[in-house]
């Protein structure tokens, strides 16, 4: 690993007293995590050498990584996706498995590279609770310390932002909404034994699984309010996933600003979070050849309020899947960042950084809500029942939220896995009404409740996923029925 490996052997050896264990880290230091979460920062501008008034265009990629967890292993022990592709290299494309887990690693590579050239890289890290313990769980040392590089060595900390998401890869518009704060904060006590609560600190944007958004009322509103209670200050949004408060598509220059996500409900309760639009696109393609940078440098600055800002180009990607990634991105990548040096007017920057140097009152920023909530509220007034707001989803208002995939709804044809999720999540609340974090019967029944919503389960179809959701149903129910 040339220079790079000697980096993350200092790391190894210095563990700061982090404790690895084969369990996943999902409750229990509550109190502990809150307090961090509820410093002031600021965590970028400080240490940033950039300045928005020279900048014409930025951009900003984050790469999304993600195994679930499947009780796959001896006797049906809950083992990592990556590891059952690595013990079955014949069935599909498990042949990829050692290609993914170097994607996972290679940035630790990649980014001391480009600084040693006299570049200012910068990425964005989503990486789900499911693989981070799975990583762990595996031994796979090459990736947790490439981790933990890229998320403790204070040179690293000005290139690297990571964004906080659900520990299960839930898919928060059909997740039960008691349950989302638990995704929450189980993923901040995944990333805190991992790498420590100063680390966790710098983490203050938010990935949805997914990307998708909830536009029922009180899912989103819940959501923003668990968001906003954890110390997470903005979101990363879908261009369609949101529209204007008239219902309109996001005008063009919406896209590149940030904006104010507003969620209210029928008593009168109103949130509101920033937001970071991740424009329309292939995905994969488009993070993997490194397109938002091509298109930077062709945008211009734009007026938000009294003030010109820079144009912020926002994409996120699978950090591994398909061809483009797995065999292209590493050289866009060092491409990119080695013509942007060279590049007047046009930065990589990521989203914290970019928001903590507009130094900017969100007052300013335009105002969206999740798409589909115009036609839901028309006729509602300020103030609703619930008998109200049903009788518009009756009337078909669509209220399944809206995702990276709006060509395909995560709830149709899913009922052997939402009906068991809704009475899991049920029964767990009744034995559970309040946290029991120090019991390890909880703390069980807690991680078959988060991993039965793992999307996975329904994205991959009807047969084996399903069947594996069915068995940690069981065994969760089990575990509640003690």
């Amino acid at each position: 690993m040339g220079k790079t490996g000697r980096a993350l052997h200092s790391w190894a050896d210095d563990r700061d007293e982090l404790e690895v264990t084969m369990h996943p880290h999902l409750c229990g230091r509550e109190t502990e995590i809150r307090s961090a979460m509820a410093a002031g920062g600021p965590y970028w501008s400080g240490q940033s050498p950039l300045q928005l008034d020279q900048l014409r265009s930025g951009f900003a990629c984050a790469l999304h990584m993600h195994q679930p967890t499947i009780p796959a292993g001896p006797d049906g022990a809950l083992i990592s996706h990556l590891q059952y592709m690595l013990e079955h290299p014949g069935e599909g494309d498990n042949h990829n498995a050692e290609p993914f887990a170097q994607c996972y690693r290679r940035l630790a590579d990649l980014i001391p590279q480009l600084i040693q050239q006299g570049c200012s890289p910068r990425i964005m890290l989503d990486i789900s609770g499911n693989l981070l313990w799975g990583a762990e769980q595996m031994g796979r040392s090459d990736i947790t310390e490439a981790w933990r590089y890229l998320a403790c060595d204070p040179e690293m900390q000005r290139h690297v932002e990571w964004l906080g998401t659900f520990w299960g890869h839930a898919v928060a518009p059909s997740t039960p909404i008691p349950d989302l704060r638990l995704q929450i904060e189980a993923w901040q006590h995944q990333f805190a034994a991992a790498f420590g609560l100063e680390a966790l600190q710098r983490v203050r944007g938010f990935s949805l699984p997914e990307m998708a958004l909830p536009n029922h009322p009180d899912t989103l509103l819940a959501l923003v309010k668990a968001l906003q209670q954890a110390g997470y200050r903005w979101l990363l949004l879908q261009e369609h996933s949101v529209e204007t408060l008239s219902g309109e598509p996001l005008s063009e220059a919406q896209k590149y600003l940030p904006n104010r996500l507003i969620a209210r409900n029928g008593r009168g309760e109103r949130r509101e979070i920033t937001a970071l639009i991740k424009t329309q696109g292939s995905d994969t393609k488009l993070v993997g050849q490194m397109q938002p940078y091509y298109e930077a440098i062709s945008r211009d600055r734009l007026p938000l309020g009294a003030i010109s800002v820079p144009s912020l180009v926002c994409q996120i990607a699978d950090g591994e899947n398909g061809g483009v990634m797995m065999n292209e991105f590493p050289e866009a990548f060092l491409q990119a960042h080695q013509r942007c040096t060279n590049q007047a007017g046009t930065a990589a920057i990521n989203g914290s950084e970019y928001l903590e140097l507009l130094d900017c009152d969100p007052a300013a920023f335009p105002v969206i809500q999740a798409a589909g909530q115009q036609q839901l509220f028309d006729g509602l007034g300020e103030h609703w029942s619930s008998e109200a707001l049903q009788a518009r989803i009756d009337a078909g208002c669509n209220v399944e939220g809206a995702s990276w995939t709006n060509d395909l709804s995560w709830v149709k044809g899913y009922e052997s896995v939402l009906e068991p999720m809704a009475q899991l999540s049920a029964a767990f609340h009744r034995r559970y009404p309040t946290p029991q974090s120090g019991d390890p019967n909880y703390q069980e029944a807690l991680l078959h409740l988060l991993l039965l919503e793992t999307s996975c389960f329904r994205y991959w179809g009807q047969g084996t996923w399903t069947e594996y959701a069915q068995a940690i149903y069981r065994r969760g129910r089990a575990l509640l029925e003690r």
